[in-house]
């Protein structure tokens, strides 16, 4: 007996009866689903759905799946995704020299908690490599200063095809990725140690307690071009006093930012993200 499950994410303009359309399609393939969530966006006219289906029993191929969603997508005028739950997508980890969300992550990347792929870890600092060998994992140096980063990036993305990944994520990787960089491969999550749209930028804690802050907090979030703007996926907060200071700030810190980075790739891999007109809609 498989335990895979079939996950399509729908997003087309709101009208009525949709709910019923789309339980109909999967019944009639003899699904059995297992999760149905949906949502409405009434001022931007949208309906969005998750829905999760057993793939044992189901009367199509993985490959008819494919395609009868894609004509089940034009028939609604969306946009549909379809992934599959035994499906381990190959992650890469952007790292500088802070090493606590690393850690965090191959932990339960390696106890099975998070279910991906990692074969290799890119830092341009060699600091991490040591932890890297203790989980079995590549690590590639890529060096970057403001004279060679377009070649550093080139390096980056070369070594990013070599080890087929489907995913980036920057794990305290303190540089910005350009544009260009961003463009040819643009699925990414970066944590920020902040509570975005608050202190953007460098020094965050810093700004924070100058601030006199009673809450601090950590955004994990897609990186779009624009520094620290792109959608949130998770955001977790800590209570501060005025007893604390930066350091105490950063310490806190450093735990908000493993709980929420890891939330948010769990969320990712899960398909329970959807991302529209620079928003998220998460089917927790």
């Amino acid at each position: 007996m498989s335990d895979t499950t079939v996950i399509l994410q729908l997003i087309c303009p709101d009208r009525a009866g949709l709910v019923s359309e789309l339980a109909t399609w999967v019944a009639n393939h003899n699904g059995n689903i297992r999760h149905a969530d949906h949502h409405t966006d009434e001022a931007e006219g949208l309906f969005l759905s998750r829905i999760e289906w057993d793939l044992e029993g189901f009367k199509l191929t993985r490959d008819l799946i494919q395609e009868s969603v894609r004509s089940l997508a034009v028939k609604m005028n969306g946009q549909a995704q379809l992934n599959f739950s035994d499906e381990l997508p190959r992650v890469a980890i952007f790292v500088s020299k802070q090493s606590h969300c690393l850690l965090d992550l191959l932990w339960r990347v390696s106890s099975g908690e998070i279910k991906i792929q990692v074969p290799v870890v890119i830092s341009n600092h060699k600091d991490l490599s040591s932890i890297t060998k203790d989980f079995s994992v590549d690590f590639k140096y890529i060096p970057i200063n403001s004279g060679n980063k377009i070649g550093s990036e080139k390096q980056i993305i070369q070594t990013l095809f070599d080890y087929r990944i489907d995913l980036i994520v920057l794990a305290k990787y303190m540089q910005i990725l350009s544009a260009e960089f961003i463009a040819q491969f643009p699925t990414i999550i970066n944590i920020h140690h902040s509570f975005l749209p608050a202190f953007k930028g460098a020094k965050p804690y810093h700004q924070a307690w100058k601030r006199g802050v009673k809450i601090i907090g950590a955004t994990a979030h897609y990186v779009t071009p624009l520094l620290d703007d792109g959608p949130i996926i998770e955001q977790i907060i800590e209570h501060v006093s005025h007893r604390d200071e930066v350091e105490d700030l950063i310490r806190k810190g450093r735990d908000v930012e493993r709980i929420a980075l890891s939330r948010a790739l769990r969320l990712h891999i899960r398909r329970q993200v959807m991302v529209y007109n620079g928003r998220t809609a998460i089917f927790a």
